[in-house]
């Protein structure tokens, strides 16, 4: 099967200069019964990078499907880049919206699925019709802000859990999109090569990127963003401020199921500690 390059997509409109999302009370109800959110207000702008905090169910997998256009608001308003995600999901100017904005998936094989890292990273470029020596350019840069260039020739399914992820975030690179969408990158790997991802998600923002990362590592969120977005079990925003505040606030982040009490009893007095979710999982 062949399959056609795809037209070299425009430069980004105007209306993308102000705000790169922009939703007005947005409600996303799965099968038109479940609601995954309700009532979502948020401007995102422009090389900001920000952190979607909540506990698991919370919205964040939905929001982000929303930010990337794979899925439109069921009620609501919703523009990104200074389209109508409606329009986008609906595959009208799908293909350079996608060149854009980039979703790394919570799983990684989800978007490895070719015979080595190289073929996986390659496949973007080569859809956009470009000559080979731009297609080796943008998989050498993404491969090196990545850190994977000597896993090139690898089979995805020979990786170790850290070195798929940080390979699905290269395939994405690889079209060099201005906005990243991160679903839990750090989720189940261990504690070295974390913060080894920590670190290359930090230089991405740094280099310029808009940058908005779900998790709900609290530990993580200092590194990887200047602004944090909490969504609540209610699947509304509920808090918007510097990841300083928002961290510091004990209630806040008890009410949103980040983190939570143990009470023990020691020697007939009783006290609290405070645990996140990360640490509880690991208990």
């Amino acid at each position: 099967m062949t399959i056609e390059p795809m037209p070299v997509p425009l430069e980004p409109s105007p209306a993308a200069a102000a705000a790169v999302f922009e939703l007005h009370g947005v409600r996303y109800l799965y099968g038109g019964r479940q609601t995954a959110l309700d009532g979502i207000d948020l401007r995102i702008e422009r090389g900001e990078r920000v952190a979607l905090l909540g506990a698991n169910g919370s919205g964040k997998s939905t929001l982000l499907k929303l930010l990337d256009g794979i899925i439109a608001p069921s009620d609501g308003t919703m523009r990104a880049l200074g389209r109508d995600v409606a329009a986008v999901a609906d595959g009208l100017d799908s293909f350079r919206f996608h060149r854009e904005v980039g979703l790394v998936f919570q799983d990684p094989d989800v978007q490895l699925f070719s015979a080595t890292v190289f073929d996986d990273v390659a496949f973007g470029p080569l859809q956009l019709g470009l000559a080979q020596d731009e297609v080796r350019a943008c998989c050498d840069e993404a491969l090196r802000q990545m850190d994977i260039a000597h896993l090139s020739n690898r089979a995805p399914f020979e990786l170790s859990g850290g070195e798929k992820k940080r390979a699905a975030i290269a395939s994405v690179l690889s079209l060099r999109p201005d906005v990243l969408l991160l679903d839990e990158p750090t989720a189940s790997l261990d504690p070295r090569t974390k913060w080894v991802l920590v670190n290359l998600i930090r230089q991405l923002g740094e280099g310029g990127k808009t940058l908005v990362t779900a998790t709900h590592e609290l530990e993580i969120v200092p590194l990887i963003a200047e602004r944090v977005v909490v969504l609540g079990e209610n699947r509304r925003v509920l808090a918007d401020g510097r990841p300083a505040e928002i961290l510091a606030d004990r209630d806040l982040l008890i009410r949103a199921n980040l983190i939570h009490e143990h009470l023990h009893e020691h020697g007939g007095t009783s006290h609290s500690h405070d645990h996140d979710l990360e640490h509880h999982e690991a208990e």
